[in-house]
C-alpha cells in the first residue's frame, strides 16, 4: 500500500496528494530519452499553442514510452488504491506536458490561474457546447522543481470542495457557462524531484506558474476514468468522491 492514513487525508482535505520519488530511475530515463528525442525532431512554431493545450511529442504520447510511465510504475497501484481495485479504466496515451522558460526580454510573468479540465479552450481539442470531465489527474514530474515560477504545476488546495458544493447547487453543466465565480483560496505551486508522483482530483482548481527558471519543465499527466464514469459523470460533480471507491468512510 502507497496511500498512509495521512496521504488519504491530504487527498481527502486538499484534493491532491505528492508522494515522493516512486518512479524507478531506468524508467525515467526511458521516458526522457523518448520525448528528448521528439523534440530533437523538431517542432513547428505556429503549432506550439496546441502543443501546450493539448500534448507535446504527439508522435510518443499514444505508444509504451509515454503509456509506460504510469502502467508499469507503482502511479498505477496509487490511482487503484484511490479509486479501487481494477476500477481504473486502461490508461493507453499520457500528456507530455513541456513548460519552457520565458524570453524575459519580451515576456512578462503573469499569475497562475485555476480551470477544471474537459472545458472548451480554442487548442485544446473540447468542442464547444461539451464537457469532457473525468475521476482522477495523475501527474510525473520528469524534472527537478526546487522553486516558485519555474512551471510549476499549480493547485488550488480544498477547492474540489467548494466546487462540488457550486455544481449540486448550479448543476454540473453550468461549467459551459466558465469556471464557476467563486473564490477557492490561495494557489500553492508543486515542487518536487523527478520521480514524484502526484494524483489530484478532477475537481481540484489547477493551472500552472510561468517558467522564469533557465530550465524547461517536463511532465507527464495521464486522465484517469473510473469504470462507471459513463453512468455517474453528472452526478460524480456534486458528489466528489462518488467515483472513489478507495476513498470511502469505512
Amino acid at each position: 500500500m502507497y496511500l498512509t492514513v495521512e496521504h488519504r487525508r491530504q487527498l481527502r482535505e486538499d484534493g491532491y496528494v505528492q508522494l515522493p520519488n516512486l518512479i524507478p530511475p531506468d524508467l525515467l530515463r526511458r521516458t526522457l530519452r523518448g520525448i528528448n528525442a521528439s523534440v530533437g525532431k523538431g517542432m513547428n512554431v505556429a503549432d506550439m499553442p496546441t502543443f501546450s493545450a493539448r500534448s507535446f511529442c504527439v508522435d510518443i504520447c499514444m505508444t509504451p514510452i509515454i503509456a509506460d510511465l504510469f502502467n508499469q510504475s507503482p502511479a498505477k497501484q496509487i490511482a487503484e488504491e484511490a479509486i479501487g481495485s481494477g476500477r481504473v479504466e486502461p490508461v493507453e496515451w499520457g500528456q507530455v506536458a513541456l513548460r519552457f522558460p520565458l524570453d524575459l526580454s519580451v515576456d512578462v510573468p503573469w499569475p497562475p490561474g485555476a480551470h477544471l479540465d474537459g472545458m472548451y479552450a480554442p487548442n485544446n481539442g473540447v468542442p464547444e457546447g461539451e464537457i469532457y470531465n473525468f475521476t482522477a489527474l495523475a501527474g510525473v514530474l520528469l524534472s527537478d522543481i526546487s522553486e516558485e515560477n519555474a512551471g510549476n504545476f499549480t493547485v488550488w488546495p480544498g477547492s474540489h470542495v467548494k466546487h462540488a458544493d457550486y455544481f449540486r447547487e448550479h448543476g454540473p453543466q453550468s461549467l459551459l457557462e466558465g469556471m464557476p465565480r467563486i473564490d477557492i483560496g490561495p494557489p500553492r505551486q508543486i515542487t518536487g524531484r523527478a520521480g514524484d508522483v502526484i494524483l489530484a482530483h478532477y475537481l481540484l482548481g489547477h493551472g500552472v506558474a510561468c517558467n522564469v527558471s533557465p530550465h524547461v519543465r517536463y511532465m507527464c499527466f495521464y486522465r484517469l476514468v473510473a469504470t462507471d464514469h459513463a453512468q455517474t459523470r453528472w452526478e460524480s460533480m456534486g458528489d466528489p468522491w462518488l467515483q472513489w471507491h478507495g476513498m470511502r468512510e469505512d
